[in-house]
């Protein structure tokens, strides 16, 4: 008796919901089941009679092997809730019977669970097959029907127009990742993925098949964060690799690795030396963030850059600083130029000076407005030796400013420009 025979025989009255006797009695505790719609929000229509949120990726299923003619469909619950890949409508997935909330009255109380999709088309964009396919076109005939005769599944068109769900429209562009030997890779229906890969080049593999194995050698570890594939053809069942100046956003986490990142900005004059290698030059360990735009924010506390080197500010056109209070300590300034030998005057210690000197300068051109060399009369006071005087006292100033000047005390030691 076939399997397919069986699930006919022993339905248990709901439909063609899964029943463990049935599958043991097969020799299996797996059934195949087709996706006919998932609880993901409130708008579901058995989103109330399920338990509202406790049935967040519950679906509701059809057997493969006894599609339900009458809609009467059974429900069959994710078995991981920690991570959540739910299908799609018309995917097919894996039935097995455990324990539901009522194993506290009966041990044997059991109701289906889902794991895995199974990969039909084994690509990462979706995975269905309906019932019924739509075929609107000779292409898209093609891709559902004859697939059943031994052609690939090849969509060049947009997509197959069927129904995956409400808001899950197909896109004939999505291309799986290349995998590469020890390789273990995540990846999302949409371009988004992780790959935890590793140096793969040189000998016994007669090419580089990807743009991160130039250095280092066969086993180096490193980790690639991708979300969007950029720009790609359409013939989206061709493998590719990741390309991190192609890429929407990415996230490299390498070991000894040189990867190829075109930079905006590559003007490194300001270095009088131990210039730092071109990003795509250096081969080591480094975490390099790529995308079109990027913004770090501490909502209650410090960001905190802290570099062995250096830390270069590299840009286009201009480098803006927006703060209440801007602080920088440092041995040596440098304003304009890695050359600037002009040194800045220290301002408070310059203004005191100057005010000193036009004071004591006041006060000479005051007493030499009404200075004369001789009495006018009897009563006259002679103003020749207060004038003497003053002069004897402005030089001395003007001494002290010269020798202030001549040994550095208003200019800076180490804030220069040109």
């Amino acid at each position: 008796m076939s399997f397919g025979q069986l699930i006919k025989n022993h339905q248990s009255g709901k439909g063609n919901s899964f029943n463990i006797g049935t599958a043991l009695k097969a020799g299996t505790i797996i059934i195949p089941a087709r996706v006919i719609s998932i609880v993901l929000n409130e708008t579901h229509p058995k989103f109330l009679d399920l338990g509202e949120w406790n049935a967040l990726g519950a679906v509701e299923y059809e057997l493969v092997e006894n599609p339900n003619i009458n809609q009467q469909y059974p429900i069959a619950y994710p078995l991981n809730p920690n991570v959540k890949n739910y299908p799609l409508v018309s995917e097919i997935i894996y039935l097995i019977s455990l324990p539901n909330t009522e194993i506290g009255e009966t041990n044997v109380s059991k109701r289906p669970y889902y794991i895995n999709i199974v990969g039909l088309w084994n690509h990462p964009h979706h995975n269905a097959y309906p019932t019924t396919p739509n075929t609107p076109t000779p292409e898209q005939n093609k891709d559902y029907t004859q697939t059943q005769v031994g052609s690939v599944r090849r969509v060049t068109d947009q997509s197959t127009e069927i129904f995956l769900g409400k808001t899950f429209y197909e896109r004939s562009n999505i291309h799986p990742l290349l995998p590469f030997e020890g390789d273990v890779i995540h990846e999302g229906r949409w371009g988004n993925s992780i790959r935890f890969g590793s140096t793969v080049g040189g000998s016994p593999s007669p090419t580089i098949t990807n743009n991160w194995s130039e250095a280092g050698i066969n086993g180096d570890p490193i980790t690639i964060l991708r979300n969007g594939q950029g720009e790609r053809t359409e013939e989206g069942w061709i493998p590719i690799t990741e390309n991190i100046n192609n890429d929407d956003s990415s996230i490299y986490l390498t070991s000894t690795q040189k990867v190829p990142l075109k930079v905006a900005s590559t003007n490194y004059v300001s270095y009088k030396d131990n210039v730092p290698d071109a990003p795509n030059k250096f081969a080591g360990k480094q975490i390099i963030l790529n995308s079109g735009r990027l913004i770090f924010n501490s909502g209650t506390d410090h960001i905190l850059l802290s570099s062995a080197k250096s830390i270069n500010l590299n840009s286009q056109e201009s480098v803006n600083i927006d703060t209440k209070d801007f602080i920088i300590q440092s041995n040596k300034i440098y304003l304009g130029s890695n050359k600037a030998t002009e040194p800045l005057m220290l301002g408070n210690q310059t203004v005191t000076l100057l005010k000193d000197l036009i004071n004591t300068l006041d006060v000479f051109f005051t007493i030499m407005q009404t200075a004369t060399t001789s009495p006018t009369s009897p009563n006259s006071p002679a103003t020749l030796p207060t004038l003497n005087q003053s002069a004897v006292q402005i030089k001395g100033m003007l001494e002290n400013i010269k020798d202030t000047i001549n040994k550095g005390y208003l200019t800076s030691n180490s804030n220069y420009t040109v």
